[in-house]
């Protein structure tokens, strides 16, 4: 089955051309065959096409933008419980901490399978509404070799990229024997969660994991076959990006707290910087400085974070609107970061891009260019939404 897209108005290709990293096209046209880009061109060309490929549904965008489908490298979609009183309280001045964490802990160990798998499906849909069509899961709401176990499982469900996030905070029931919960995360806990992980993740914060402790668990998953990724510097400044960094990772993620030498370790490397600016709205924390990054050379992704505590949105599109408004990026910047960056902070090279090949993941914007993305904040701007040739 083949689907021509027609009349294009502008076209996010993420190809660069001519200095644009964003590889815009006017007028332009895309045919997916099956789940694969299979050509990308100028409007005018497109009859020809579509003859060639007798059969080939049309879709006419009638001028609008068009745009890879946004891809989410940091997520927490499996929990059970609710914190709305915690975001209520921080209106009123009381300040985030990581200790909340513990609530949804003992709020997802007491959820069912079904009652996971509901609320992770009705996660998922919200996503896709918005045009996310690629994203990462996290474990760390469990916290037990079970619940642990059961949290990847259930993420494997839904994506391939499902990270180990047993390193989230000490739980309750090991405070005065720190040692010995690092001991379960780097032993059974990576064993039980490993057939269904593809990342290993650590909180490496004030509150959560000392920097040791953080290079201990990085490596036993990177020794299990995980790849490594990091929470860091988000509640103050620390030693997460350089340990990034160090270990390879594909990410660092929130970056709000950086001296100069964690942007230049950052230049100097391939992890992307994650930005999460639906903390900053939840928590009332300064925005990460972007701008900076970005003068610098970092590759910068953005994510949603979604998570019940400090971001609970699955918008990326209120992601593109805040890293505009609040965090010095440009609207192409900003889509960029959201698609081609988060593809990148997931090592991916099938997503994130239109070009032939690509996975044929499109948004197509009840708008005539991405800048409305952040222009009209809190429109639901997406049209249609395709994932591998099939429109959701």
């Amino acid at each position: 089955m083949a689907t021509l897209i027609t009349d294009i108005g502008e076209l996010t290709t993420n190809v660069a051309r001519d200095g644009d990293p964003c590889g815009t096209l006017r007028g332009a046209a895309v045919l997916v065959e099956g789940s694969r880009i299979a050509w990308v061109g100028d409007r005018a060309d497109a009859a020809a096409v579509a003859a060639v490929r007798a059969g080939a549904a049309v879709v006419d965008a009638g001028g609008r933008a068009v745009l890879p489908g946004f891809v989410d490298s940091h997520t927490h979609l499996v929990f059970g419980g609710d914190r709305a009183d915690e975001f209520e309280a921080r209106m009123t001045g009381v300040p985030y901490a990581a200790g909340g964490i513990r609530r949804t802990v003992a709020a997802t160990r007491a959820a069912s399978d079904e009652e996971l798998r509901e609320r992770l499906a009705d996660l998922v849909a919200e996503l896709h509404s918005q045009g996310t069509t690629t994203f990462e899961v996290k474990t760390g709401y469990g916290l037990t070799v079970p619940d642990e176990a059961r949290l990847a499982r259930l993420a494997s469900e839904v994506t391939p990229e499902v990270t180990f996030l047993g390193a989230h905070v000490v739980p309750a029931e090991y405070a005065d024997r720190r040692e010995e919960y690092v001991d379960l995360v780097v032993g059974p806990m990576l064993r039980a969660v490993r057939p269904h992980s593809r990342w290993v993740d650590v909180f490496c914060e004030r509150g959560a994991f000392t920097p040791d402790e953080s290079r201990r668990i990085l490596d036993a998953g990177v020794a299990h076959g995980l790849l490594p990724r990091v929470h860091g510097n988000q509640l103050g400044p620390g030693e997460g990006v350089r340990l990034a960094v160090a270990a390879g990772a594909a990410s660092v993620d929130h970056c709000t707290y950086l001296d100069d030498d964690d942007v230049a370790v950052l230049a100097g490397s391939a992890t992307v910087a994650t930005m999460l600016p639906g903390v900053e709205f939840s928590t009332r924390q300064p925005y990460p400085d972007a701008r900076r990054l970005l003068d610098a050379g970092v590759t910068v992704a953005l994510a949603s974070d979604c998570n019940p505590g400090s971001s609970f949105t699955s918008s990326l599109p209120l992601m593109i609107a805040l890293a505009v408004r609040e965090m010095g990026m440009t609207p192409a910047e900003a889509v960029w970061a959201a698609t081609a960056g988060g593809a990148r902070a997931l090592r991916r090279d099938d997503v994130g891009a239109i070009a032939p090949g690509m996975r044929a993941d499109l948004v197509l914007l009840d708008a005539p260019t991405r800048v409305h993305l952040a222009y009209r904040p809190g429109v639901p701007l997406v049209r249609a939404v395709w994932k591998d040739g099939v429109r959701l």
